[in-house]
This record gives structure tokens, sequence and C-alpha cells, in this order.
């Protein structure tokens, strides 16, 4: 029975999106509420002296990784909406508060909601500069936000399980 309500959901939602003029940036913007909170959830969860912990000296630590969620949702999400990228009064650092960084990455997704809400799938394959001066399409930008979402929170539930902690969407239902 739970697969069938499972296959009964993922068909719903496909006859849906097929009705949608707009499926790919439907599903982008679909996406970013899932990925907001457990993102945030993350960066909460990791207590305020762990912010300068990194699993090897390779590896950026985990103010360093807020920071880096914060900067491509602010670039990524601008490049998308073709609005001006948000810029802090005073540049922040991963060692500027867990408090400062948390209200920071919540800010970079109220400014990636107001982005989406301005693009529909008539405007993906417009040219855009991309990261280090290269141009591409705007589905381009809009396929590496959501890839980067994935990516970003894999690392951050990676650094809270080398803490001991569990990441949001392994702890238990409340």
């Amino acid at each position: 029975m739970k697969y069938a309500l499972c296959f009964f959901l993922v068909c719903a939602a496909a006859t849906v999106f097929a009705q949608d003029k707009n499926p790919v940036t439907s599903v982008a913007k679909e996406i970013l509420p899932r990925q907001q909170k457990n993102l945030v959830g993350a960066v909460e969860e990791m207590p305020a002296d762990k912010f300068s912990f990194k699993p090897t000296e390779q590896q950026m630590t985990f103010g360093h990784l807020v920071l880096h969620m914060i900067g491509v949702n602010n670039h990524l999400c601008s490049t998308i909406g073709d609005i001006p990228e948000v810029k802090p009064a005073v540049a922040l650092t991963e060692s500027d508060s867990k408090d400062k960084l948390v209200a920071a990455l919540k800010a970079s997704f109220d400014f990636c909601n107001t982005a989406l809400g301005k693009v529909d799938d008539s405007k993906l394959g417009d040219e855009v500069d991309l990261f280090g001066g290269r141009k591409g399409p705007r589905a381009f930008a809009l396929i590496a936000l959501t890839n980067d979402w994935a990516d970003h929170y894999s690392s951050a539930a990676t650094y809270l399980r080398l803490n001991g902690l569990l990441p949001p969407t392994a702890q238990p239902k409340k």
C-alpha cells in the first residue's frame, strides 16, 4: 500500500507539472523550500563552537561552508532572476558568529525565493554570466543552484555526523 500511494503521488505530481507552462522553473521553485529547511536546519544544528571544525586540513571549516552557501545562493539567484546581487554592508567572514551566519543564510534563501519568482522557462535559454567570466544559458545557473543545494547539504550532514550530530533528514520525526 505504501508503494502504491507513493506511485500515485509521483504520478499526480507528474500530471500537474506536465500541464504547467513552466515545468523547469516550477520544479526548482518546488525544490527550494525543502532545501532551505534542511540547509538552515543543518547549520542551526551545529554548535557555535564547532563552526571552526574541518574534517581534514585540506577541507574548509563549517563556517566557511556556510559562507560559501550564502555566496552561491546570492550569486546564482541574482543570475537566475536577473536582479542585482545582494551585498551585505559589512563583508561576512567564516569566523562571524553563528547567529550572524544563520541570519545571512536565511536572507540568502529569502533572496532566492524572490529571484526565482522572476523567472519562467521562456528565459532559460538567455545567455548569462556564470562563474569565472564564463557565459552560458540561464538554465545552467538554475540547474547548478539545485545541484549545489544537494552538495551543500551532503557536506553539512557529513560535518554534523563527524561531530556526533544527526542532520535534519536523519532526525526522528517529532
